[in-house]
């Protein structure tokens, strides 16, 4: 069993910055992948950006070059920090582990 804890959304202006961390705790193998993931109220849940064991990362079109994803397989923690937040960022964001387990979201509102 894995437990992931989401941490760091709130209300932010239009422009502005969150970063998100997910702590990992339990069975963990840092070969696996991890991602972001966001659900808008009435949209389906989309990716945000992932990231391999090896560093390796793929980003939504919609974030690349405002978000990054990074993780520290030492704390078995991921992070996403969000700059030039928009609007249309604003969504429950969710941390995965691998294929099977997911955290419980954190609120992200961005303000016009």
């Amino acid at each position: 069993q894995v437990q992931l804890v989401e941490s760091g959304g709130g209300l932010v202006q239009a422009g502005g910055s969150l970063r998100l961390s997910c702590s990992a705790s339990g069975s963990i193998f840092s070969t696996k992948n991890m991602g972001w993931y966001r659900q808008a109220p009435g949209k389906q849940r989309e990716l945000v950006a992932e990231i391999t064991s090896g560093g390796s990362t793929n980003y939504a079109d919609s974030v690349k070059g405002r978000f990054t994803i990074s993780r520290n397989n030492t704390k078995n923690t991921v992070y996403l920090q969000m700059n030039s937040l928009k609007p249309g960022d604003t969504a429950v964001y969710y941390c995965r582990y691998g294929l099977t387990y997911w955290g419980q979201g954190t609120q992200v509102t961005v303000s016009s």
